[in-house]
């Protein structure tokens, strides 16, 4: 019987609950930028009692995913992929939003889908900020779900001129991603293996500190204190959705995107966020 091996891209808080919740007996292959980061959040994991090899992955780059996809079947066969890959509207300018979180996404979705085993799974990493912004066309949907990866990033909703600021980049990234989940799904399901995503709210990591510090660091610590739960959610009680989708008792949900943010988008249509 072959190692069963799971491919986390981004090393970070939310990913490394995933893999905790999920990883015990397999072989990890945890991927990030900067493989530093990667090295030091597998030690954390081999020093808990998991089996974790740290490597270096750029999202944005096919090239990049496909050798970390290499490595991984040199390990075993990919039964799971946990994408916590990305960044946010302080960290990154608006191309590289959309080259990383939008392109990169999509690339790595397809890629995995080529090779993921029978009975494999996996989830991906989106936000509350794709379900914010107005509806889009029923045809940009489309396109956001179903155009050639390569060919993204020339759709004319993802055009300098059509995009206000990287916050509206990164709306526009993680709509892209809900749809291509859902695209992506049908390919998945050729191979009997499931794709879902998670979309967060405030989760307390490096990456949301991030944003508390930067332009609007009041803005997300007023969502936060305003949503109905009162609080900002831990990276546990993402992985405690994600534990459903990819165990047995999630069997049945696949192409589906989970909005978890202790109520704030409800508050942002019909609360006290409303702008």
């Amino acid at each position: 019987m072959k190692q069963q091996v799971m491919l986390w891209a981004g090393a970070g808080q939310i990913g490394m609950a995933i893999a905790r919740r999920m990883g015990y007996g397999k072989k990890i292959l945890v991927g990030d930028k900067k493989l530093e980061n990667a090295q030091a959040i597998a030690k954390i994991m081999n020093d808990a009692g998991y089996d974790v090899t740290a490597t270096e992955m750029d999202l944005s780059s096919r090239e990049s995913i496909q050798k970390m996809i290499a490595q991984a079947q040199e390990m075993g066969e990919i039964t799971m992929l946990v994408n916590a890959a990305g960044v946010s509207p302080s960290q990154a300018p608006i191309q590289a939003i959309l080259k990383v979180d939008l392109y990169g996404t999509a690339v790595l979705l397809e890629e995995v889908g080529k090779v993921i085993a029978p009975g494999g799974v996996g989830v991906t990493i989106s936000s509350q900020s794709g379900h914010r912004m107005p509806a889009l066309t029923p045809e940009e949907d489309e396109q956001l779900a179903c155009t050639p990866a390569e060919h993204l990033l020339e759709l004319p909703l993802l055009q300098p001129e059509n995009i206000r600021d990287t916050l509206h980049a990164y709306q526009l990234a993680k709509r892209c991603n809900e749809k291509r989940v859902m695209a992506e799904s049908v390919k998945w399901g050729e191979r009997s293996a499931r794709i879902n995503s998670i979309s967060p709210g405030i989760i307390v990591t490096p990456l949301a500190i991030d944003e508390f510090n930067g332009p609007r660091g009041d803005f997300y610590k007023n969502m936060f204190a305003k949503c109905p739960a009162g609080r900002p959610g831990t990276a546990d009680e993402v992985a405690n959705v994600a534990e459903l989708l990819m165990s047995d008792k999630g069997a049945f949900i696949t192409g589906a995107d989970f909005l978890i943010d202790g109520g704030a988008t409800a508050s942002y249509f019909y609360g006290p966020l409303k702008p």
